[in-house]
């Protein structure tokens, strides 16, 4: 299962995957409830994963812009209930400029400081995307326009395997230039699981003189089917060792879960060596896996006050 072959040579060995390197940053991603169950579910990940101190935590936003009210919701909760740094999805579907420079200027009011802004997907019944007349066309115009309304940190999509509607790896990698031109802060990664794909993807971006933080986006998988069918929408491949990880499991959840687990935490571990230092983590709501491969990253909830009685 080791990917270490096709690894930059300062990333190669099993020794230097051992050592400690230098403290890591991470980020989460939520996606908002729907039922009472699942908001119950959202918070326990909350709870769970806020004593780490994430850089920021992000809740998403569904196609065709339909989770626009349970997203505000939620990162407004984020921001009033906890310590947590919220940021808010923002797509260019379903509304015109003004609609959106709207909603912006609402998470401002609400002292959301922080926007992930993505062209986003059309509902699954209306096919290819289509500008909303009067709407701003792709995600470097949106990120123009947020920062028209208030000095926000955006941070922006990027796709180590290129974006499957775009013509070319060059055309797609000038769209994330026109995105950082216009203002854009970070940019993080579509999930992969083959380290050697951020790494290729990290140095094109470096030549291409794109210089802020490339962040990847890791995905524990949960749900080897459920992944398949995430990675075939926004094109991302899914290698054949991983699929063989996860044979004959489909009634075993436990052990999927440990597989699961050592899966994420080897490629974690590989960017680790390879020089990323920060990471943000795809958690459908889930904490535990996060929570155990940032342990092995060494980000850690801080350690209890000496003498103090820790039994429950």
């Amino acid at each position: 299962m080791s990917t270490t072959a096709s690894l930059p040579t300062d990333a190669r060995g099993p020794a230097q995957l051992l050592q400690a390197p230098s403290p890591v940053e991470v980020s989460f991603e939520f996606f908002p409830p729907k039922t009472p169950e699942m908001e119950a579910r959202l918070w326990e990940a909350v709870e769970r994963l806020a004593p780490l101190a994430p850089r920021f935590v992000s809740v998403t936003y569904g196609a065709g812009g339909t989770t626009r009210e349970r997203t505000h919701a939620t990162v407004a909760r984020i921001r009033h209930e906890t310590s947590l740094e919220p940021a808010a999805h923002l797509t260019c579907v379903g509304a015109t400029c003004e609609e959106i420079d709207a909603v912006a200027r609402q998470y401002w009011e609400a002292g959301i400081r922080h926007i992930v802004a993505l062209r986003g997907d059309p509902p699954a019944d209306a096919g290819r995307y289509t500008p909303h007349p009067g709407g701003y066309a792709f995600a470097a115009d949106l990120v123009a326009g947020l920062r028209r309304v208030a000095d926000f940190e955006v941070t922006v999509a990027a796709y180590p395997e290129t974006h499957p509607e775009a013509s070319g790896a060059e055309a797609d990698l000038d769209n994330l230039r026109r995105k950082i031109d216009q203002g854009a802060t970070r940019a993080v990664t579509q999930f992969f699981f083959d380290p050697a794909v951020f790494f290729r993807f990290r140095d094109r971006v470096r030549a291409a003189g794109i210089t802020v933080p490339l962040v990847p986006g890791i995905l524990p998988v949960t749900n080897f089917g459920q992944v398949c069918k995430f990675a075939a929408a926004c094109g991302a491949s899914v290698p054949d060792w991983l699929g063989r990880q996860f044979e004959g499991l489909d009634r075993d959840p436990e052990t999927r879960r440990l597989v699961a687990a050592t899966v994420a935490a080897e490629q974690a571990r590989a960017l680790q060596a390879g020089g990323v230092r920060e990471f943000h983590f795809y958690t459908l709501n889930r904490a535990d896996l996060s929570f155990a491969i940032c342990h092995i990253l060494g980000v850690r909830p801080p350690a209890p006050a000496a003498g103090k009685d820790q039994t429950p």
